[in-house]
């Protein structure tokens, strides 16, 4: 008779070691973002416990992502804020890379601890630009929304060519706890938007950035 060797079954406290040295999802994404290398025109962001990857936008995104830069620019100058791009923003774990925010001018004091961009809690106001697609258009109005709630940044804008005839979307008052916003307010194109709080106060959205009606 062959006898059978049998393995001496864990502890409690071994297994729980053992679970503990696994990586979580968030980790390992964080990990995998950051050896990511991509071609010019691409950029990858983690939204909601995924890397997408998504390439740089058309060009009447860039126009409205350029005017509204320019704008702000005027806007904050002589203060100690500034519009930027091409920036990640970084909470828990998370990068969003999105089309202007305003923080501080100099960003050096709020890098994350990687050094791969700016913290969140240092951002007053985010900005996206929608470009064509169901992807697209969901990233910025669905996951974009939650993810920028959940980490507490005062104010989000959506500027939205694909909205009826056009449409801007100010979402204000973040509820962390429940990836969602306190207040949203939606108007059409040709209707001027105002920012209520932060650097940004009583900056206007109207036509002069998202230019007339669609359609």
């Amino acid at each position: 008779m062959t006898a059978l060797a049998h393995e001496r079954p864990k502890t409690m406290s071994e297994a729980s070691a053992a679970i503990v040295n696994v990586p979580d999802l968030d980790e390992v994404l964080w990990q995998a973002w950051k050896a990511m290398e991509l071609p010019d025109g691409y950029r990858a962001e983690i939204i909601e416990g995924a890397i997408e990857v998504s390439p740089t936008g058309r060009l009447t995104h860039a126009q409205i992502t350029n005017r509204l830069r320019r704008a702000l620019d005027r806007f904050l100058d002589g203060g100690e804020h500034a519009c930027h791009q091409d920036t990640n923003v970084i909470h828990k774990r998370k990068g969003w890379i999105p089309d202007a925010f305003v923080a501080p001018e100099d960003l050096e004091p709020y890098a994350d601890e990687d050094g791969l961009g700016v913290e969140a809690s240092a951002v007053h106001l985010v900005v996206e630009v929608v470009s064509p697609g169901t992807r697209n258009q969901d990233r910025d109005r669905v996951r974009k929304r939650r993810e920028y709630a959940r980490a507490g940044i005062p104010v989000y804008v959506i500027i939205d060519d694909h909205d009826g005839e056009g449409a801007v979307t100010l979402f204000t008052g973040p509820r962390p706890d429940k990836a969602d916003w306190e207040d949203i307010h939606r108007v059409p194109y040709g209707t001027e938007v105002t920012v209520p709080e932060g650097p940004a106060k009583g900056f206007v959205i109207g036509e002069a950035i998202t230019g007339p009606k669609r359609g």
